[in-house]
């Protein structure tokens, strides 16, 4: 059901479980939380599935099998990602030399394939739709070779905008290919929120107020994002499904907007 759909966990030290595979709905996806304090280090890794590690904010290093890589970032919403691909069955050590955190999203997969770093050169922003709904768009692993499932971005809500809009779904309900989505968000000034709304057309509907550090499944149906003026809202996609491609139906009802943003 929609309505079991947002996940508010606090941020604690070390790996934190924020949702699982085949609980409330989830379908394909599960996703983790890394917290750590300067100093401390914490492993990860899953024998079955490929995993996107997105760095949030801090500095140290990322090891996985023979390679190591020194990160940084400053945060969200000042710096481009820097962020790994992780291989089902490979080990990832994370040590931290400032506060850092990140997110990490996983997907069933066949074995293979080696560690993959993306750096923030490697991020070519997009602008997408136009007024109060202009918002970025940066693809993380999207159109790369690396993963053979999961899709990963990043999207930012100017204040006062909204995205994911005109609402659109890919659920498969109307012929697109099914695809489950994740979206865990960051908010500028922390102390805001966000508006998600999850609904179908035969009439079930939820909205959440979405805090800092909290996460939205959106197992099927139209998923429309808004931010109130005065805070910038972002968000780390992840999804998985039938196709590795993006696809997406949108509500009929509200394709006009395209037309009127044209004239």
């Amino acid at each position: 059901m929609l309505t079991d759909t947002l996940f508010r966990v606090p941020r604690n030290q070390g790996l934190q479980l924020l949702q699982r595979r085949g609980d409330r709905g989830a379908r394909e996806l599960t996703s983790w939380r890394l917290f750590l304090k300067p100093g401390t280090s914490e492993r990860y890794s899953s024998p079955t599935e490929e995993t996107a590690v997105v760095l949030q904010n801090g500095r140290g290093t990322f090891a996985a099998g023979d390679e190591r890589w020194d990160i940084s970032r400053s945060n969200v919403f000042d710096e481009k990602a820097t962020a790994l691909y992780l291989p089902p069955g490979v080990e990832l050590r994370v040590t931290a030399t400032t506060p850092l955190e990140a997110v990490l999203i996983a997907t069933p997969a066949e074995g293979g394939g080696r560690p993959a770093i993306v750096r923030p050169a490697d991020i070519d922003p997009q602008a997408r739709g136009r007024g109060t709904y202009a918002r970025e768009i940066h693809n993380i692993f999207v159109t790369d070779t690396h993963a053979k499932r999961l899709m990963v971005g990043e999207t930012f809500n100017p204040a006062g905008h909204w995205s994911s809009y005109p609402p659109h779904k890919h659920d498969g309900r109307d012929g697109e290919p099914t695809l489950e989505e994740i979206y865990h968000y960051r908010v500028d000034p922390p102390q805001g929120f966000g508006q998600q709304m999850l609904y179908t057309r035969d009439g079930e509907c939820v909205t959440h107020a979405v805090k800092d550090g909290d996460a939205v499944l959106l197992p099927y149906g139209y998923h429309p994002v808004s931010s109130p003026p005065g805070y910038r809202l972002y968000y780390l996609w992840g999804m998985a499904g039938a196709i590795r491609k993006l696809a997406l139906h949108e509500d009929p009802d509200h394709r006009w907007i395209h037309d009127a943003a044209n004239a």
